[in-house]
């Protein structure tokens, strides 16, 4: 399997660890990934309400960027996977908008045919078109004792997702069920981290964050798994913030889903990127694992 790949700004730079394991794991799964040649910023969630047209275009960019061989695009991150696919949408739907973004791309000697692309979330792809047959056969160390809380974030699953209940998803719980893992109830699975409220009001991001905290807390779970690098920064980055307001004592591991995924895969932790989160996942996940075998193969 080959598909274009797609990293986004925030998988070079802080949330590196999610690259890497995304590399890795599709390796040990047969799967190669085509990375867009000059590939540009999607804007995050910000650039639509400053300015729609340029918004439109810049993302329409990396779309008429994925070559002819592919006509799927694989995106891990939240913000990137729906700016690319509602991007996607809004030109097969706005005629007038399309003009003007044709004129923007053919100034730069690009063109976009929309629907040409399927925009692909990582964990859809993984679950799809990989499949649990596939997936369990490669397991190496399965994570029985493992208790994780699978976290979606609020982008990933609405509006245009496709491929999982918007409301309460399921997906990740079921692949973790594959790997042998425990996955706790975790009913704020699709509630928002708040994004990049802390830069607004830090009292009312806090809030949003404690109560993810807390209900992974509550149900005794090890770590929680992230697929968003907003959501993971968020979790992990202001943890002891958020304990430091409200008197808590939270002390969770976040780490991306393919990390983990990488672990039942047998691959070497340090090649999957652990030891960059700040709340370290390593000592939690040997200890309910058997710490000699994990990260054994590289």
């Amino acid at each position: 399997m080959k598909y274009a790949y797609y990293p986004g700004c925030s998988l070079e730079a802080g949330s590196a660890a999610y690259d890497k394991s995304v590399r890795a794991v599709l390796e040990q799964l047969g799967v190669e990934l085509d990375e867009l040649d000059d590939w540009n910023c999607c804007g995050a969630t910000e650039y639509f309400s400053q300015n729609e047209l340029v918004a439109t275009s810049v993302i329409a960019r990396n779309l008429a960027l994925v070559d002819g061989e592919h006509d799927q695009l694989v995106a891990p991150c939240a913000a990137c996977f729906l700016n690319l696919k509602k991007t996607d949408k809004l030109l097969s739907e706005q005629p007038v908008m399309k003009g003007k973004v044709d004129e923007a791309l053919a100034a730069g000697g690009l063109s976009y045919r929309p629907g040409r692309v399927r925009v692909r979330h990582l964990l859809d792809m993984l679950y799809t078109d990989i499949g649990q047959e596939a997936i369990r056969a490669k397991v190496v160390q399965p994570l029985n004792g493992l208790r994780v809380a699978p976290y979606y974030g609020c982008q990933i699953v609405r509006p245009l997702n496709g491929f999982d209940n918007p409301e309460y998803p399921m997906k990740m719980d079921e692949m973790f069920e594959w790997l042998g893992a425990e996955v706790v109830d975790y009913p704020v699975k699709a509630h928002c981290c708040g994004g990049h409220m802390t830069q607004i009001s830090e009292p009312e991001a806090f809030e949003l964050i404690r109560r993810l905290l807390q209900s992974a807390d509550e149900y005794q779970a090890d770590v929680i798994l992230c697929m968003c690098p907003m959501c993971q920064l968020n979790l992990d980055a202001y943890q002891g913030r958020v304990n430091g307001h409200f008197g808590t004592s939270f002390k969770l591991p976040i780490v991306f889903f393919t990390q983990l995924l990488g672990v039942a895969l047998g691959i070497e932790m340090k090649k999957l990127g652990f030891g960059k989160e700040l709340v370290s996942a390593e000592p939690v996940i040997r200890s309910k694992l058997d710490g000699s075998s994990v990260g054994a193969a590289t």
